[in-house]
């Protein structure tokens, strides 16, 4: 066993019983077109998924199949699956080629989130019971999982602060990259949120900050602080305290 692969096993906890299926879930397509991890990736897609929609099923006996729907999405696509990507520190494990090294591959959002699927689909090739995977899964999402609430289901804040000033037809928000702060495998993004002033914004800058282990994540901080911001500020016109 490589010293590495050890490591990540550790993190994960899990231990593989035949290495050569967590060498195959970090390989990049651009190391082999043909052996890679795109099979794996597309498995442990479907396993998460099918996981992921279990647990809902279970932890929220009152909700309809649509609002499940968009939970599951909330926790499946790319953004939660780069924060387990960063959690587990994946880029330093991947297996590519210097090409895609040179140009910051083993940072991209897409290959963090696939090389996480093909992580599951792994462990499922190399026996892990689905019982087993959904603790793993379970445990790796954690608080993410058990403080989701059915309100999540709506969309993304990013999304929905750009309708909402669509409607009114305001100007659409602006995002500037405040500072970017560690390693290239570890990074953390701050990230400014900027409505210009309107009627909506009683007249004022509106100015907000987020955070996160990616750009994205970090502007959709920052999009549902200013969301929060006009809630308020809408609550309070309307005589709510």
């Amino acid at each position: 066993m490589t010293q590495p692969l050890a490591r990540l096993q550790r993190i994960l906890g899990y231990q593989f019983q035949n290495e050569a299926w967590l060498q195959l879930a970090l390989t990049h397509r651009s190391i082999s077109g043909k052996r890679n991890n795109e099979r794996l990736e597309f498995l442990g897609d479907g396993l998460l998924n099918f996981v992921i929609a279990d647990c809902l099923y279970q932890q929220f006996p009152d909700e309809n199949e649509g609002r499940l729907s968009r939970l599951r999405a909330t926790l499946v696509r790319e953004e939660s699956l780069v924060i387990l990507a960063h959690e587990w520190k994946l880029s330093e494990f991947l297996i590519m080629g210097s090409g895609e090294l040179k140009s910051g591959g083993y940072r991209r959002d897409s290959t963090l989130a696939d090389a996480v699927e093909a992580i599951i689909g792994a462990m499922h090739l190399d026996g892990v019971a689905m019982p087993d995977m959904q603790a793993h899964i379970r445990r790796w999402y954690g608080e993410r999982l058990l403080r989701i609430e059915a309100s999540d289901a709506l969309k993304d804040a990013k999304s929905r602060l750009q309708e909402l000033l669509q409607g009114r037809k305001l100007a659409l928000p602006t995002y500037e990259l405040v500072s970017v702060t560690g390693e290239a495998h570890e990074q953390h993004f701050q990230v400014r949120c900027l409505l210009a002033a309107s009627a909506l914004t009683a007249h004022q800058d509106i100015i907000t900050e987020g955070e996160g282990v990616t750009r994205r994540v970090a502007e959709q901080q920052a999009a549902a602080a200013a969301l929060a911001v006009l809630e308020l500020g809408a609550g309070q016109k309307n005589g709510i305290r």
